[in-house]
């Protein structure tokens, strides 16, 4: 049901009794007592805001979120909700009657925006009362939410994240294709010159993607490379070839590794070289971009380990 309260879009979910049975499965799993009502709390708010996604037509994935995974409840306050190809964005659970929602520190990060959930006093109905793209702050007043109906045009304009750990079970996002599709077996040899001897039998895992650096015109290949090291951790290579019959790469090219805050963490710059690479490692659930760009044009692609 959608309604405007206020000059503000909601909409209410009834909370059947299915959404109660995997609340009480996973409340169920904890002992302590404010555990169990915040584990409880947050599956039906998730459960809301994926009902409310799916409406749209919007993707999700409950399975790779914190908040469907018993381990991580134990360890954190969270109610995240995966949007594939996009990131995660948390559902903020608030009680009847209440002027404020609570934002736990560990979620003010990694998180492409924030969805209140208000419940009613029986938990039978739970009503999207508004979102924010951001938040750093452990008491959020209501009256700062955006309108729900803001929410598709934002999400609709987020970059599509690249989930890396996903290259792992050799599930690919579209537009990432084979090596060999572009680029010659000499040079995926010399791609892989700097591998690790790896602890782990998973294999690397590379794809690349065609860039068209616009208005200019230039065209070059990014190639992410992963390698699993120990637990979680991974090792990354970013690479940039010339497309086609270039041996070069554009002069002063850049190549920009940007952490979630948008920092440039690394930069290589292309001086009449064949390539350039940019290696690192990062931990799953870690956020980053890469970015090409060469004189005031510019491309971006955003990745989650």
């Amino acid at each position: 049901m959608i309604e405007k309260i206020k000059h503000n879009l909601t909409f209410t979910v009834s909370l059947s009794l299915s959404a109660h049975q995997k609340a009480q499965e996973f409340s169920g799993q904890h002992r302590v007592e404010h555990k169990i009502k915040q584990v409880y709390l947050n599956t039906l708010a998730v459960y809301a805001v994926n009902y409310y996604l799916n409406c749209l037509g919007i993707a999700t994935n409950l399975a790779a979120s914190n908040s469907w995974n018993p381990v991580m409840q134990t360890l954190t306050n969270t109610a995240d909700l995966e949007i594939k190809n996009l990131g995660k964005i948390e559902c903020l659970p608030v009680l009847p009657g209440a002027d404020i929602c609570q934002v736990a520190p560990e979620v003010w990060s990694e998180r492409i925006g924030y969805v209140a959930v208000q419940f009613d006093q029986s938990l039978a109905q739970a009503t999207l009362i508004g979102f924010v793209s951001e938040v750093n702050r452990e008491e959020l007043p209501l009256n700062e939410l955006a309108s729900l109906e803001y929410l598709l045009e934002y999400l609709n304009h987020q970059p599509s994240v690249v989930k890396l750990s996903d290259w792992i079970n050799n599930i690919f996002a579209d537009g990432w294709s084979q090596v060999e599709t572009y680029l010659q077996p000499q040079k995926i040899a010399l791609s892989f010159r700097n591998l690790p001897s790896l602890t782990t039998k998973v294999e690397p895992r590379q794809r690349a993607k065609l860039l068209k650096l616009t208005p200019r015109g230039e065209e070059v290949i990014l190639l992410v490379k992963i390698a699993p090291t120990t637990g979680l951790e991974m090792e990354i290579w970013v690479d940039i070839y010339p497309y086609g019959e270039e041996i070069y790469l554009p002069e002063d090219l850049q190549l920009m590794v940007l952490n979630d805050n948008e920092e440039v963490v690394m930069q290589a710059i292309a001086k009449q070289t064949e390539n350039v690479q940019l290696q690192f490692s990062g931990e799953i659930g870690e956020s980053f971009s890469v970015k090409v760009a060469l004189g005031e044009s510019s491309i971006s692609e955003s990745f989650i380990i």
